[in-house]
């Protein structure tokens, strides 16, 4: 039974699209310890938002295969993010000091990643899998606060193609 159980999570977890905030549901407001280039500082989402949309995506532990992938993935494309006007967050359970590492060696010194030990943004988001790690969630946030796309998929690829896709398609909606 419990294998049935894990079984069952693991196919759930590994479908797209099962994200908890749906598109025009509003996005929590948070404020959250994070690190660019090895240095720590106060993230807070209305801040961010002013400046244009942000791509907020979270991830089960920094230093894994699957999460070091996206982070690269991420970093590759944050001058693409950069414009269409959108900066990224990543958010993990992992402490500051995991995150400054980790915002360094693997996301390249180009995007900050947030420390949630508490899982007070996970939880807050629905992106907590039995309060032990975060889901591979990302969502694409707009400068009203609004969800402007939602995705889920234990893959790392799908994520940054989908946020891409969705700010470039909000900037050209919002330059007319």
């Amino acid at each position: 039974m419990k294998v049935a159980r894990l079984a069952l999570a693991l196919t759930l977890l590994s479908s797209p699209a099962f994200a908890a905030l749906k598109p025009g549901d509003p996005a929590p407001d948070f404020k959250v310890e994070a690190a660019k280039g090895g240095k720590a500082f106060d993230f807070d989402l209305a801040s961010a938002l002013k400046k244009g949309p942000v791509v907020l995506y979270f991830y089960p532990k920094s230093f894994t295969s699957t999460c070091t992938l996206e982070a690269h993935e991420f970093a590759d494309n944050i001058p693409n993010f950069e414009a269409a006007g959108a900066s990224v967050l990543g958010i993990s359970g992992d402490s500051i000091d995991t995150q400054k590492e980790f915002s360094s060696k693997e996301c390249r010194d180009t995007f900050p990643v947030g420390a949630d030990p508490s899982f007070s943004v996970i939880k807050a988001y629905d992106a907590s899998f039995a309060g032990m790690f975060a889901k591979r969630i990302s969502y694409v946030i707009a400068p009203d606060g609004k969800v402007i796309e939602a995705h889920e998929d234990m893959g790392a690829d799908s994520h940054i193609q989908m946020a891409l896709e969705a700010v470039r398609q909000w900037k050209a909606a919002h330059q007319r």
